[in-house]
């Protein structure tokens, strides 16, 4: 008996609660969404400006022309806001008051790819969105033949990058060519080429280490590059239009000139090596001399090697720091 009493006694409840929710449907479905009652909120941590509430608003009054609540397609408009290319997610519901709320969620851009001639932003997803006619957000510039699989590590750098204060002092972009990534400096006309986007923060710190105990005591014109993406090793390579760099370089030249040039040994002849044979008789009448012996045959002699002047070229201007 007790267990038919509390069935009973939750059916009784629901259907209570379902006449009145359908009493304030019929209530507050004539009802009209002012601009009072809508609310509009962007949730994003980091304030971005692609599309804003009057933008928001705009498709709630195109999307319901009547402004009744009964009219109203709550679905069908959460569905035309998450299709904006800006728009994250969002979030559409209504209360029993008849206010209509608007949760959204922007992207926000972690850098801007300029990529086949055209520029586009890229969020923490590795999700693709284009640029605003009327806001420009400040972020990490890339450039390159970028392949969409690489978005995501490439953001992750990027924050990480942002993240440390050393990071975000020298680098302020990043390029790519070929298969290797390359991060663009504020000092001088170097870059740090890194290589694959695999182990960041071992090079990273790699050159931050290089920066602190050997950089800060250059001229930062002094190098065109200066790579971090082999093990355990930085090779820097000298900027050749800088004057300090004229004497390491023609030292370089010099040595490369002293280094001879292997050059392959010539065989000998085998003509002078053969027994020479014996004169026949002018006639037969004539008898041969005796003890004539056949001759031996004769060692070569040497010859000497065409030495040739090694011909100078320039010398790599790259230097090993282990």
């Amino acid at each position: 008996m007790k267990k038919k009493y509390r069935i009973l006694k939750i059916a009784v409840t629901v259907i209570i609660l379902g006449l009145l929710l359908s009493f304030s449907l019929k209530r507050f479905s004539g009802q009209k969404i002012t601009d009072q009652k809508i609310s509009v909120k962007m949730n994003e941590k980091t304030p971005v400006y692609f599309i804003d509430e009057k933008d928001i608003r705009s498709i709630v009054k195109k999307e319901n022309p009547s402004g009744k609540v009964g009219d109203l397609n709550i679905p069908l408009l959460e569905k035309k806001i998450n299709s904006l290319p800006a728009v994250d997610s969002a979030n559409v519901y209504l209360n029993l008051n008849g206010k209509l709320n608007l949760d959204i969620k922007q992207r926000v851009p972690v850098f801007r790819l300029n990529k086949d001639g055209r520029d586009f932003y890229v969020d923490q997803k590795g999700v693709e969105f284009p640029i605003s006619k009327t806001y420009s957000h400040p972020c990490m510039l890339v450039t390159g033949n970028v392949k969409p699989e690489e978005y995501q590590k490439l953001a992750e750098l990027v924050e990480k990058i942002n993240k440390d204060n050393f990071s975000k002092k020298f680098f302020i972009g990043i390029s790519k060519y070929r298969d290797d990534y390359n991060l663009l400096t504020s000092e001088g006309n170097y870059k740090v080429e890194i290589g694959d986007l695999d182990n960041i923060e071992f090079k990273v710190k790699g050159f931050k280490a290089f920066v602190e105990k050997y950089l800060v005591y250059q001229d930062p014109q002094k190098y065109n590059m200066i790579s971090v993406k082999y093990q355990n090793q930085i090779v820097t390579t000298l900027n050749p239009y800088f004057k300090e760099n004229d004497s390491i370089l023609k030292a370089g030249n010099k040595e490369l000139a002293k280094a001879p040039i292997p050059t392959a040994a010539k065989k000998p002849d085998l003509a002078s090596s053969r027994p020479s044979e014996k004169k026949k008789p002018a006639s037969s009448s004539a008898k041969p001399k005796e003890n004539i012996k056949p001759k031996t045959a004769g060692q070569p002699k040497e010859t000497k090697k065409a030495e040739k002047k090694p011909v100078p070229t320039k010398p790599k201007a790259k230097v090993k720091i282990e």
